[in-house]
């Protein structure tokens, strides 16, 4: 069985290789994936015969995965829901990276840290499970998506289909083409939590109509957590000529699933949240046949008509960045997809346990592991959302988030590994005292 120390130090050895090894970038590059290699081997080891469930509640394994991130523990952050930080390894790459590329960037820059990406781009394609060549690095889901909102063909009067609690960016994307293009845009609403994953499926299929030519919608929203049926939702598109949209921004390395569980043309995620990857990144899947029917934002020659790397054409733009993800990546396998997603579940379910049943308070996210993983929201009868976030805050340091609905409101509640047992049940704790008692006067 793998000694937990040694598991760490093999995933903080892959981001101490010396920036000497960029001036031969295939050595480079060889060093770097040996160690991604035998790091996931070792984890391999350290889980055989142990279910994703006992490794869950198995404090010593989870307290080494905490103490690699350097990060403020005199508050509780409870909102890791719009960017999550990064281990020390994929803050030392970042770093390391940055000062190579200051060095000479024209030549460190361009020269050898961009022509690394591909190792990225390769590694990005193989965990999702597509071809490198229909994966573009982007800076974020907002600016993945975008590209494909505003870079397919659509007429005045064609419709898009969403739902009125897909993520806000999107949405004021869609509407600034109602806007300029004249298309139309439907917002479908639904419970929260549904019934169930078919119930929303139904809702979509029944919602198409004569003109409708898009589906947009996510594959876990940020609002509550609530994870869609993606691949009945395309093929769903499929079965009425219809293109399908997903937005994974919350989805990528937060729970495990790969492109065959989707079967979508168009795909965009960040990987500043769950991959725990440098702020300012994320990636573009569009299946190969696809890339030539989508303009990109920025202008591309004609000649790169089909080529994915279209949409990385934005101009200067740091290196350093795109590199750090390949630590990213070494760290997430390491701890292993199932394990992780168990872990966060384990998490959300000790907090939410606790104040179940409770009157008054409101669960608006399943606990059903089909239906959400880390993301939750809770409210409380008689108590305003933003005086509770204020309140946990200002009387706890407990840091989360006010949802605010036209049809629910509550606060969204999203741990991640680096999360303690003690930080958990300080924040249930207090959650339980306002449900019993209210918010105390002062």
């Amino acid at each position: 069985m793998l000694d937990r120390r040694r598991f760490l130090a093999r995933a903080f050895a892959t981001a101490a290789t010396p920036a000497a090894l960029w001036a031969r970038p295939a050595a480079g590059m060889a060093a770097l994936t040996d160690a991604w290699e035998r790091t996931v081997d070792d984890a391999g080891r350290h889980a055989r015969g142990r279910g994703a469930a006992e490794v869950a509640a198995d404090e010593e394994y989870w307290a080494e995965i905490q103490r690699a991130f350097a990060i403020d523990r005199s508050m509780v952050n409870l909102n890791n829901g719009g960017v999550c930080p990064s281990p020390r390894v994929v803050q030392d790459a970042l770093r390391r990276y940055l000062e190579f590329s200051n060095e000479a960037p024209a030549y460190t820059m361009w020269k050898i840290l961009e022509p690394a990406i591909e190792s990225v781009r390769a590694r990005l394609a193989g965990s999702f499970g597509v071809d490198p060549e229909e994966l573009a690095i982007t800076r974020n889901a907002s600016e993945a998506l975008e590209i494909v909102q505003l870079g397919l063909e659509l007429e005045p009067g064609d419709e898009v289909l969403t739902t009125n609690q897909d993520y806000g960016r999107m949405l004021t994307t869609w509407d600034q083409r109602a806007r300029r293009d004249g298309i139309v845009v439907r917002k479908i609403s639904f419970p929260v939590p549904p019934p169930s994953l078919a119930d929303l499926t139904r809702r979509f299929e029944d919602a198409i109509g004569p003109r409708t030519r898009v589906l947009h919608f996510c594959h876990i929203t940020n609002l509550t957590g609530q994870i869609f049926p993606v691949g009945d939702l395309v093929a769903l598109a499929r079965r009425h000529g219809l293109e399908a949209i997903v937005d994974g921004a919350h989805a990528y390395a937060h729970f495990p699933f790969t492109h065959a569980d989707l079967g979508c043309d168009f795909y965009g995620t960040s990987l500043h949240k769950w991959l725990l990857a440098p702020i300012g990144t994320g990636f573009l899947h569009v299946r190969r046949e696809r890339i030539a029917d989508v303009w990109p934002l920025m202008a591309a020659t004609e000649e790169q008509s089909g080529d994915i790397r279209k949409f990385e054409e934005i101009g200067t733009h740091p290196a350093a960045n795109h590199n750090a993800i390949a630590e990213a990546l070494t760290f997430h396998e390491g701890i292993g997809g199932e394990r992780k997603a168990a872990r966060l579940r384990y998490l959300r379910d000790r907090w939410m346990e606790r104040v179940e049943g409770m009157p008054g308070v409101r669960l608006y996210t399943s606990r059903d592991p089909a239906m959400g993983c880390a993301i939750s929201t809770v409210g409380i009868d008689g108590v305003e959302t933003p005086a509770l976030a204020d309140h946990l805050w200002t009387t706890q340091r407990i840091y989360v988030t006010s949802i605010l609905h036209d049809e629910f409101d509550g606060i969204r509640v999203t741990p991640n590994v680096y999360t303690t047992l003690e930080e958990i049940d300080r924040f249930g704790e207090a959650l339980e005292r306002v449900a019993d008692r209210g918010i105390p006067e002062t």
